[in-house]
């Protein structure tokens, strides 16, 4: 691989030295341009792989999407690599532009001189052969790609056998994707992945091939519906999920709810499990829904269909909600209001990534208890991030120093448990249900292509007229809202693909999806499917923390590679819009998918209108 990445490097250097002994004005010219070139890519593969350690000890993998993606955000960033990494930047700051200078003067001291030009162009010829041929590495029609070097099931093995610079820019080349990331999976027709993803049985589907479906819920109680997402809070911490005793605070509080045993994020990214939360979309690939550009209005999320219904939908951030997009991605699709840091007039404490979970809890406390109508709140904590900074003298400390994962995971929950207790006696607890659920786990870690113990979460329903229960059945983040939205009582018509998981049969082991990188997997039961880019879906059981290969049934082989492609389709056809947009969505989409009754795409929008309300 790194035989691939200086092929390709060394390529236009050499078709560019051809312009060399034509006179010692452009002789001059060509020296300076070669020496940027070179230069600059010597510089960033030092860089990438002089900061690959740090990022693997973070991410479990080498760097790729999320270290070009992080770009995007450099105050986060900075104080993230200064209080949590100083060492890391300090090494790195030193040994880039070290080893670069010397690098220039050995480009400096070359001396001026070329063969004649025939001998010239004969040296391109050969050389460029042998650079394309090292660039692609393989006489197939296909070039190598990181499938060529996966050797293992473990996938940072798998990432070891690649460089830094290579897999970042295999990242920016597999964009082109990004509108049908299923692109880069097996094929399957557009109404079979439909078909195949469908709940099955069920009579509430608008026609045989619309994924929209009427959700109804005997009891009409329009109460506040409260999401309150943890930073990082993955299993691992969690006391009553065999973790970690860390949290006491949501142990005590899961045994007066519904608590979810066996719940998984669909990705290792916040933006990946708000959009699964919030949006009850399934995973991908690409980039996060929050952040692509057609999903910036007409997407659907639960404060479409509770704003339908009376609803005043407010976004809760302690940090900067430009962050991820998670501002314009929410304003555009429903929320009435995004609270952030600039609102917080006095606070206890503001960090790196925004003022203390503390502070956002008395900003919800204080929205529910002023608001006069029904609100759907989505309150995003931040405390439990890396650099793990917090308010002192607020918890007894569990190590030292006291920025540590530990500490700040304890204060995390005693703020939680804080505004819980608080809550319970307030007079907007009786008109309220609250779901508190991590975006995802701290960090991946395991030797799998897919670490399923670093998707386990907790979740839990709390509210008045709740009852406690134990939910053992295997959930995904998808399936929360379709559940929470049954529990409060709404009924509408909605694209969610998630399954009410109370209304699951005795017999249904549930099932879980998640991504990592461009590894998708499908869980059912102990049966794990994975789909990876030109390589066989390939099938395991998982035991314990473990998995192994394993025979799976040909069904689930359909509906793992159906659920891979699935979220490509949706976005890229504009299938998963509010249900006032779905009749003009799905025209600029796929024939076979439309519903009956629908106008051709010559159909005025005037025509279009009359003929929804018809159906």
């Amino acid at each position: 691989m790194d035989i691939v990445l200086i092929s390709q490097i060394l390529i236009f250097p050499l078709w560019v030295s051809v312009l060399k002994g034509h006179g010692q004005r452009l002789d001059s010219i060509v020296k300076a341009l070669l020496a940027i070139w070179l230069c600059s890519w010597f510089a960033l593969v030092v860089l990438l792989e002089a900061s690959t350690p740090a990022y693997i000890d973070f991410f479990d993998t080498r760097p790729g999407r999320i270290f070009f993606e992080y770009l995007g955000h450099p105050t986060e960033v900075a104080g993230l690599l200064l209080k949590g990494y100083p060492f890391t930047l300090l090494w790195v700051v030193l040994i880039c532009p070290t080893l670069t200078y010397f690098f220039w003067r050995g480009l400096r001291d070359e001396k001026n001189s070329a063969p004649a030009v025939m001998t010239r162009i004969a040296i391109v010829v050969l050389f460029s052969i042998i650079l394309i041929m090292g660039a692609r590495s393989s006489f197939g029609h296909r070039p190598v790609n990181p499938s060529s070097v996966a050797f293992s099931s473990d996938q940072l093995l798998n990432d070891l056998a690649l460089n830094s610079t290579y897999k970042i820019l295999y990242s920016l080349y597999s964009l082109r994707h990004e509108s049908d990331a299923g692109q880069i999976y097996e094929k399957l027709a557009n109404d079979e992945v439909i078909r195949r993803v469908k709940t099955p049985g069920s009579k509430n589907y608008i026609n045989d091939e619309s994924i929209y479906h009427q959700i109804e819920s005997p009891n009409a109680s329009r109460k506040n519906i409260v999401i309150i997402v943890e930073e990082s809070l993955g299993a691992r911490f969690v006391g009553r999920l065999g973790g970690d005793d860390l949290t006491p605070n949501l142990d005590r509080w899961s045994e007066r709810g519904i608590w979810f045993t066996h719940l998984y994020a669909t990705g290792i990214r916040s933006a990946r499990g708000l959009e699964a939360i919030v949006s009850g979309f399934p995973p991908s690939s690409a980039k996060s829904v929050l952040k692509l550009p057609g999903s910036q209005s007409n997407f659907y999320t639960a404060a479409e269909t509770l704003g339908d219904a009376g609803y005043t939908s407010t976004f809760v951030y302690g940090g900067e909600a430009h962050f991820d997009n998670m501002s314009g991605f929410f304003l555009g699709n429903g929320f009435d209001r995004v609270i952030d840091q600039n609102d917080y007039k006095d606070y206890r404490f503001s960090g790196s990534w925004g003022v203390s979970d503390q502070d956002l809890f008395d900003k919800l406390d204080e929205t529910l208890r002023l608001s006069q109508v029904p609100n759907f709140i989505v309150a995003f904590t931040s405390s439990f991030h890396s650099p793990y900074e917090f308010p002192d003298k607020q918890i007894d400390l569990v190590e030292e120093p006291k920025a540590s994962k530990r500490n700040a995971v304890k204060y995390a929950d005693h703020a939680l448990g804080e505004f819980l207790d608080r809550a319970s006696v307030s007079e907007y607890w009786q008109d309220s249900i609250f779901l508190i659920v991590a975006d995802h786990d701290e960090r991946p870690r395991g030797r799998d292509l897919v670490p399923i113990k670093s998707y386990h979460i907790p979740g839990l329903i709390l509210g008045d007229g709740v009852d406690a229960m134990q939910v053992d059945k295997i959930a995904s983040q998808i399936d929360l809202l379709p559940t929470l939205l049954h529990l409060a009582g709404v009924s509408a018509t909605v694209p969610l693909l998630g399954q009410d998981v109370m209304s699951l049969a005795s017999d249904d082991p549930g099932r879980a999806m998640m991504q990592y990188g461009d590894t998708h997997a499908y869980m059912v039961g102990e049966y794990v499917v994975i789909n990876r880019p030109e390589l066989p879906t390939s099938g395991y059981v998982l035991k314990g923390e473990a998995l192994l290969p394993a025979v799976y049934p040909e069904d689930l082989g359909d509906k793992a590679l159906a659920w891979a492609l699935l979220p490509g389709l949706l976005y890229k056809e504009r299938l998963y819009g509010p249900v006032k947009f779905e009749k003009a969505s799905v025209l600029s989409g796929v024939r076979s998918v439309l519903p009956s009754g629908v106008p051709s795409e010559g159909s005025s929008l005037e025509t279009q209108s009359h003929s929804s309300k018809t159906d």
